[in-house]
């Protein structure tokens, strides 16, 4: 996960001690968010990462409940229970897949997605609301008793259908993301009646393929247009299941479906209160969201009707649509580089060289060099050999004696070539030399070889 959090006065509800206490979470979720592929794999940092937001997460709910109280808000025994939820059954079972995987990077990207998502939407949401900003999301559920029996027949059809053990991560899913996921819509109605029910099932891209993918012999980890049309139809035959099992639905049949995008889907979710909102986790195969939205007057236009005569044309420019838009958030994701260097020239030359393609940042010492890294660890070095007080060698025998930063690569920049320096920094670990004097697209292309050898 590459995006981060960017904290926007619209979160303020104007309560200090909440206000605050949102910031340091908002702060505490990008420091895991920035955790690189290295960071995901240590088992240790990531548990401290998480129990530190765990901590502060549930002071803030203890904070918040405490002001509600002082103030008489109405709201409070739902707020408390959305609250209890989060901390009794989310946070829970996402720890227990990051243990049983070992703090796998896609479980960690999992945790990730689902509090930030659940961060957010609870402070413009439910938080917004004590101070009358907002109207509750969370006002039209269902009766507990009559969501548990929902969460059961839905537990008991996946493994019917699919042999997989699954367990309710939510039930105030807010519409988070937690992976790529594909955004399938249904509305149900009854001859000569206008209200109609609305049914949105929303699949890891991953489980797809891991059940139905798996039963058509499927090879690829990609989606594609006979996978997509076999899930639609086995996505109905699931929504259709459930709904038998709910009597005021009884008499209603479907009446159109749509493939949505991620974006068209926020858009229902902030458009309508759910009666149903349940997040599942499959134990390893992947995640799933079931969403009910309650009998209403439907809103035209949230996406093309799927029919017979252009369904083909449909799936075809769905898969098209996330093509560009994968494709695009690639491209936005810029690698980080660190350039360290006394000379301002050559600071300002090689951010001028590189900046088009990477994300550059510059420190002109080793001591800045090592703040600079502590606070935001870069893909890549490029280190001055010949600085004053602290040389090249100097600075990274000082990263190289921190764990967390043992294996930053580092690239030497220097004006000469000195074999007998090169030999004594060879303990260190560099990732390579680059000669000052070489022409300033030889070190572009010196540079972009060494990110896609990486890739490789």
């Amino acid at each position: 996960m590459e995006n981060q959090l960017v904290w926007q006065e619209e979160y303020c509800i104007g309560v200090e001690v909440i206000d605050k206490e949102h910031q340091r979470l908002f702060k505490i979720i990008n420091k895991l968010l920035a955790f690189n592929e290295e960071e995901k794999k240590n088992q240790r940092t990531c548990q401290e990462g998480i129990k530190y937001f765990k901590g502060h997460a549930m002071k803030h709910f203890a904070e918040e409940e405490a002001y509600m109280a002082s103030i008489g808000y109405e709201g409070l025994q739902r707020h408390r229970h959305i609250h209890k939820g989060f901390r009794e059954h989310t946070l829970p079972a996402l720890e227990q897949e990051l243990e049983q995987t070992g703090y796998a990077p896609e479980a960690m990207d999992h945790f990730l997605g689902v509090c930030a998502g659940w961060l957010i939407g609870h402070t413009l949401t439910e938080d917004q609301a004590i101070t009358g900003g907002k109207v509750s999301l969370w006002e039209g559920l269902l009766p507990e008793e009559e969501l548990a029996a929902i969460k059961k027949v839905i537990i008991q059809l996946v493994f019917d259908m699919f042999h997989l053990e699954s367990q309710v991560v939510s039930d105030t899913y807010g519409g988070e993301k937690f992976g790529k996921g594909v955004y399938y819509r249904l509305t149900y109605g009854a001859a000569g009646e206008e209200t109609r029910q609305e049914i949105i099932l929303v699949f890891e891209e991953k489980l797809l393929i891991n059940t139905v993918g798996k039963i058509m012999g499927f090879q690829s980890n990609k989606m594609d247009s006979m996978l997509v049309h076999a899930a639609r139809y086995t996505a109905r035959q699931f929504a259709g299941r459930v709904m038998e099992h709910l009597p005021a639905a009884s008499r209603f049949e479907m009446q159109e479906e749509n493939l949505l995008s991620y974006e068209q889907f926020q858009r229902v979710f902030q458009r309508e209160k759910p009666q149903v909102s349940l997040l599942f986790n499959t134990g390893g195969a992947g995640y799933f969201a079931y969403c009910a939205i309650a009998s209403h007057l439907l809103e035209k236009g949230v996406g093309t009707p799927i029919e017979n005569e252009n369904a083909m044309a449909e799936v075809e420019k769905y898969l098209s649509k996330r093509g560009e838009q994968e494709k695009q958030e690639e491209a936005q994701h810029k690698r980080k580089i660190l350039v360290v260097d006394d000379s301002a020239t050559i600071r300002q030359g090689m951010k001028q060289l590189l900046e088009g393609d990477y994300e550059v940042s510059l420190a002109e010492s080793g001591a800045s060099a090592f703040r600079a890294i502590s606070l935001e660890q870069p893909d890549l070095v490029l280190l001055d050999y010949e600085m004053p007080v602290c040389d090249g060698r100097q600075t990274l025998e000082m990263l190289r004696s921190v764990k967390e930063f043992e294996n930053v690569p580092v690239i030497f920049l220097t004006g000469r070539r000195d074999r007998e320096s090169m030999i004594q920094v060879m303990p260190l670990n560099p990732a390579g030399y680059l000669l000052k004097y070489l022409k300033p697209q030889e070190i572009k292309s010196k540079i972009d070889q060494f990110f896609q050898k990486g890739e490789a």
